[in-house]
């Protein structure tokens, strides 16, 4: 028995202890993203930056962002996951850390484009170290399990801030706080990430049922003029180019309209913001529930997906009366639900992109669309920081009623493109999607 047992061992399952430093990457990156909007208030004391400067800073996180995924994925496939991973996050740190020197609102979007730089390359090398380390039939739950990290990150920065400002006072800490957490991150990725075939956590019964289905491994890199002339690139590319910068104004101005509208001070944004992201999370996981059901059902995948982001751009339509409302828990309410639509949303529009291609070339799509929506963020930020300076809180009325319709517009111009969301073929992208 002994004997059988050594040559038949249990499988380790170090591969999750790989998720969750994927986890704790993505907890890291929204955590650094939202500080700014919920220190935002606090620091326009200081500075003095006005609305539209606000906006430059905004704008320069999103460009560096916009383009990172244009050479981030070449240059992690050339260092290999490990240190590719491991220079971005230094890049981000330090990028992190400059915030705290900043004295001007130059000084800030000069810290934002490293940021944006470097945090570029968390969803792509994520991505690519699930596909190293988990057999296809696992590699959709695990990515679900470390995109987690997106909603916690959200949820920690309000607890985190005020702690951070009552022993140390000054927010230049908080962002010191940032540059701890992700050198914690990197010791531990240094630590314990190795290829599965190199690592010496896991035994032979592990890496044998990681590359169990491995044909789809690696991927094939697809030109991007290939995608742009394929239609069903462009159902995910709008349907982000019309949402994610709505995700980007509650996060970087949800903090600053609270403070504006109803006067919440720091201590008091944890609780709001805390509802807000919470509920977002769990829109997430029922708007996949949803379109899975449908499926189950019988019923098509145009149909599952479609009718759940119709439900998704409906529940987002209140979120309108926003700037109109006198009272902080029905404001944050509807926001919170805006939100949890917005992830409902965000959820089926990446399925939708597994849908329509094959897996090998997803990632591409879904690098060429971020690059999309990324520079209509940018464009919004401007925009958002020039009627903020113009009108005051006023300013924020257009946004919000903006954000109420983007879904439905977002969702008309997918079904004008794509009637029936049919798959595309390997002869319509251009490649033989069988080769690498």
């Amino acid at each position: 028995m002994k004997n059988q047992q050594q040559l038949n061992p249990k499988k380790t399952s170090f591969r999750w202890v790989i998720v969750a430093l994927l986890f704790f990457s993505t907890t890291i990156v929204y955590f650094d993203r939202v500080i700014l909007g919920i220190l935002a208030p606090f620091i326009t004391e200081e500075i003095g930056w006005s609305e539209q400067e606000y906006g430059y800073v905004v704008f320069a996180f999103q460009l560096t962002y916009a383009i990172g995924p244009l050479f981030i994925g070449y240059v992690i496939d050339r260092l290999g996951t490990r240190l590719g991973f491991s220079l971005a996050v230094v890049v981000w740190g330090l990028a992190s850390l400059s915030h705290a020197a900043a004295r001007s609102w130059l000084g800030f979007a000069i810290a934002r484009l490293g940021l944006g730089v470097g945090q570029s390359a968390n969803f792509p090398a994520s991505i690519k170290t699930i596909a190293e380390w988990f057999p296809q039939k696992e590699r959709a739950y695990a990515t679900g399990v470390f995109n987690g990290g997106s909603n916690i990150g959200q949820v920690l920065a309000p607890l985190l801030i005020p702690v951070v400002l009552y022993f140390f006072v000054s927010w230049q800490y908080v962002f010191v706080l940032s540059l701890i957490l992700s050198v914690i991150w990197l010791i531990l990725w240094l630590i314990l990430y190795n290829s599965p075939q190199e690592s010496r956590f896991t035994n032979s019964a592990e890496r044998e049922y990681i590359l169990s289905d491995s044909g789809d491994l690696e991927g094939v890199k697809v030109p991007w003029k290939k995608l742009v002339k394929v239609r069903q690139t462009w159902v995910i590319a709008l349907g982000k180019l019309f949402t994610d910068p709505v995700w980007y104004f509650y996060l970087f101005w949800g903090a600053k309209f609270l403070n504006s509208r109803f006067g919440v001070e720091l201590k008091g944004l944890a609780l709001p913001l805390i509802v807000i992201y919470v509920v977002a999370w769990g829109g997430g996981m029922g708007g996949g529930a949803i379109s899975s059901y449908f499926l189950k059902e019988g019923k098509t995948i145009n149909f599952s997906r479609k009718v759940t982001m119709l439900g998704t751009a409906i529940l987002v339509l209140p979120v309108m009366l926003v700037p109109f409302i006198d009272s902080l828990p029905i404001c944050v309410g509807l926001i919170a639900l805006a939100a949890a639509a917005h992830n409902s949303w965000s959820v089926n529009i990446f399925t939708v992109a597994s849908d329509l291609f094959p897996k090998k070339v997803v990632g591409s799509v879904i690098g060429f669309s971020t690059t999309v929506s990324s520079i209509a963020g940018m464009i919004t930020a401007l925009l958002i920081g020039w009627m903020l300076t113009e009108s005051g809180v006023d300013g924020y009325v257009l946004p919000f009623v903006i954000a109420a319709f983007g879904y439905l517009a977002g969702l008309l111009v997918i079904h004008l493109i794509s009637p029936k969301l049919k798959p595309v073929s390997s002869v319509s992208i251009g490649i033989d999607i069988n080769n690498k």
